[in-house]
């Protein structure tokens, strides 16, 4: 029988990480390219995964991510990673990510995602993962709507039938005239 994992706080593994866009970073028009920003919110989002975990992880799936307002070229973004919710052996991970001037001016939410990590032994194989304990409300709210994320990422990514599904169900299934 396995020991019963402790549930975790969100705020014993929230984690900020902050970068200065620079010219190898842009694209010819002068923005910080897309890929460089998703490989620093899955860094942030990995490391706020592995607290939580206390263990390795790997990223398994990444919601839709909308690139909502440029960041330029000298701009210093600061990226802001908490855990949502955990699963058997995954984590869900809220990442929003901030822009500013270097002098602080033009602040600005430029994006957000969700990102889900499996929690890894040693060995490479998925282990459990502790509990996520929600203490405010926008973590409770966060919490509360994981499992339909969740589901709606298990149904597109084909790993769940739209008819097992408990949330979604009515969106996928024909209804009678």
């Amino acid at each position: 029988m396995s020991e019963q994992l402790k549930p975790r706080k969100v705020s014993e593994s929230h984690t900020v990480m902050t970068e200065m866009v620079m010219p190898n970073d842009t694209n010819p028009m002068g923005n910080l390219m897309g890929g460089n920003l998703l490989r620093w919110m899955d860094i942030a989002s990995g490391i706020c995964a592995g607290k939580h975990c206390e263990a390795h992880v790997v990223t398994a799936s990444v919601d839709h991510v909308s690139f909502q307002k440029p960041i330029k070229l000298g701009d210093v973004i600061t990226l802001e990673a908490t855990v949502t919710r955990a699963f058997r052996t995954s984590v869900e991970i809220h990442v929003e990510v901030f822009a500013n001037d270097i002098k602080g001016g033009n602040p600005r939410r430029c994006n957000h995602a969700y990102y889900t990590f499996v929690g890894m032994d040693d060995n490479g194989n998925p282990e459990p993962v502790p509990p996520v304990l929600p203490l405010t409300e926008i973590e409770q709210q966060r919490f509360d709507s994981a499992s339909k994320r969740r589901e709606m990422r298990l149904i597109l990514s084909g790993r769940m039938k739209p008819e097992d599904a408990t949330e979604f169900r009515a969106l996928f299934l024909e209804r009678e005239p």
